[in-house]
């Protein structure tokens, strides 16, 4: 987990030379609140400051500290690009109406089910939804179909999550857009009735694969990171994908958004435009993060199930509504 910075006070002014499109080099770098993962960020950056001369500096922190740190800001923010793990911290920002529309031609890299309806801001990656389950405790047979089923009693004390992170609390969003307020409401009392709280989803793919609990519900990078290190955190673990556009199927869209207080729009314009082109969707494909590459023909690591195979339900990220989220998981006791 990452965790926020204090709040950052003026813009950093960096001497760039740009070599491939002369029109964007001015004396200047652009700052970047990043809540991805660090090394993930550390690669774009370098990437885009190789080809165009840019400095990029990285701040890094969690999806809600940076969201509600930028809202607090407001035009002061020194930010000139914000990017995040899930699509709630993105959707409070545009909000409060601190994104500049994101460029056409960034657009128009992504398609449009890994953007927002808005055009304020675009996915940069995403991550999908996944049931992890010790081999040893539960066969294929005894799957839940739903992520609504892991809120029948029979559930009880058999599976776990982690409620605090960011994370998951995307993915009661999407469970909130999909099924509603009083069904998300019910969902969530059965499950603080029913699993058990951990401190990351690291942590939860640990119990499951120690037998802690029968199963787990994180995202599915968390097992093919491990498994590209020594597997030892999931070798009793199987994965399970809801598809069928299960609310449990969801994608989660990891965004980008160019801050309307930018001193420096173009460069940071020019900065979410290579991460969603050729270069920047390269680096998950090759790269250890394991998140799936959103950009158009881009391909995602051959290990993970594609994209088009998940069976996602439709969701308009920018509609996704984390502080009712946070109401009613606070409501459930969860929080």
């Amino acid at each position: 987990m990452k965790y926020a910075l204090s709040t950052l006070a003026g813009a950093v002014a960096l001497t760039a030379s740009l070599i491939a499109a002369p029109a964007l080099a001015e004396d200047a770098g652009i700052i970047v609140y990043n809540a991805q993962h660090e090394s993930l960020a550390k690669e774009w950056a370098k990437g885009f400051t190789k080809e165009t001369g840019i400095k990029v500096t990285l701040r890094n922190g969690g999806d809600s500290d940076f969201s509600n740190q930028i809202v607090a800001e407001g035009a002061a923010s020194p930010a000139d690009v914000f990017l995040t793990e899930n699509s709630p911290a993105m959707a409070l920002v545009e909000a409060a109406g601190l994104f500049a529309p994101v460029d056409a031609d960034t657009l128009a890299q992504v398609p449009q089910e890994y953007q927002p309806s808005t055009g304020k801001w675009v996915g940069v990656a995403a991550r999908s939804t996944v049931f992890v389950y010790n081999k040893d405790k539960l066969k294929e047979d005894q799957l839940p179909k739903s992520l609504l089923d892991l809120a029948d009693p029979s559930w009880k004390s058999r599976w776990a999550a982690s409620p605090s992170g960011a994370d998951f609390q995307a993915i009661v969003s999407a469970l909130l857009q999909l099924k509603g307020e009083a069904a998300t409401a019910d969902w969530l009392k059965a499950m603080k009735a029913n699993s058990t709280a951990y401190k990351g989803n690291s942590t939860v793919m640990k119990a499951v694969n120690a037998g802690e609990v029968d199963g787990g519900v994180i995202y599915h990078y968390y097992y093919f990171g491990d498994q590209a290190k020594t597997g030892e955190n999931s070798k009793n673990i199987g994965q399970h994908y809801f598809k069928n556009q299960d609310p449990g199927a969801f994608v989660s869209i990891s965004g980008g958004g160019v801050l309307a207080s930018s001193k420096h729009p173009k460069q940071a314009q020019a900065f979410l435009k290579w991460v969603t082109g050729k270069g920047g969707q390269e680096v998950l494909k090759t790269g250890t993060s394991f998140e799936y590459a959103v950009g158009k023909d881009a391909g995602s690591n051959p290990k993970l199930v594609p994209l088009a195979d998940l069976q996602a339900p439709k969701v308009d990220p920018a509609t996704l509504n984390s502080k009712k989220v946070i109401d009613l998981m606070t409501q459930a006791g969860l929080l």
